[in-house]
């Protein structure tokens, strides 16, 4: 056992900040990591494979090794012999907290691209237990938290197309989402109703947003200028204007 040390040093250099708790940083030897400020200490992120570094059944993650399971008995003609005990199903909720908690702080990052990536995952993860989970408890137990991860991934998503001025691509992507959870299949669990009625709020803001920094199209351009000239007083410019609007009108 190494001999323990003193972090106060450490959290000296990096003083709590509620506001910006995330960084990514580079290790020893070379690899990305994030690193997060607690109040009392410091968490690390790998931002490769599993959080934590770990290779749990030798794969890169439980999920990773019960899948290549899957894969073999399906391949020896057994995949209808395939389910996942309560300890599996346990040990692949623990792991999928772990991604959440990393996803959590790179939404905080803006880091669009990993939030996708790691939301996707494990809306897998909750496809392949609802699927293959023994337990009816356990095939439904990760069901009331889809709303949360539904939106968190088209939220990255629609973020990406926003930033890049693809503001239709993105109100597709938000859209989209919002019919998503409101065709997910009722559920009494009151996380579910919580996390659905918060996932199209925030969604539906999220529309507004991008609908009000959307560029005006050629028609509206033209119509906002033919009210301006209208007031100034500039007729043969409104003239004009009409007749251009005329014509788009015409062509559709």
């Amino acid at each position: 056992m190494s001999k323990p040390f003193d972090l106060k040093d450490w959290l000296a250099d990096w003083p709590y900040d509620p506001e910006h708790t995330a960084r990514v940083v580079r290790g020893s030897d070379g690899r990305e990591i994030m690193q997060v400020r607690t109040p009392l200490g410091l968490e690390q992120f790998e931002l490769q494979g599993r959080p934590d570094g770990s290779r749990p059944h030798n794969a890169e993650s439980v999920f990773d090794f019960h899948r290549a399971r899957r894969e073999k008995m399906e391949s020896q003609g057994k995949g209808g012999s395939f389910s996942l005990s309560a300890n599996d199903c346990t040990e692949l909720f623990e792991e999928g907290v772990l991604y959440y908690f990393r996803y959590l702080h790179l939404f905080q990052l803006h880091n669009w691209p990993r939030v996708i990536r790691d939301t996707a995952r494990n809306l897998a993860l909750f496809d392949f237990v609802h699927r293959y989970a023994k337990r009816e408890q356990d095939r439904v137990h990760l069901e009331q938290w889809r709303p949360y991860l539904l939106r968190m991934n088209s939220v990255a998503r629609a973020m990406v197309d926003w930033e890049a001025g693809r503001h239709d691509a993105a109100l597709r992507v938000a859209r989209d989402a919002v019919t998503k959870i409101e065709s997910l299949a009722e559920m009494e669990a009151e996380a579910f109703q919580y996390e659905r009625q918060r996932s199209l709020e925030a969604l539906q803001d999220l529309i507004k947003q991008i609908e009000r920094t959307q560029p005006l199209s050629e028609m509206e351009l033209l119509e906002r200028e033919l009210h301006k000239a209208i007031e100034a007083e500039q007729f043969e410019k409104a003239a004009s204007l009409r007749d251009r609007i005329r014509v788009l009108r015409a062509e559709g």
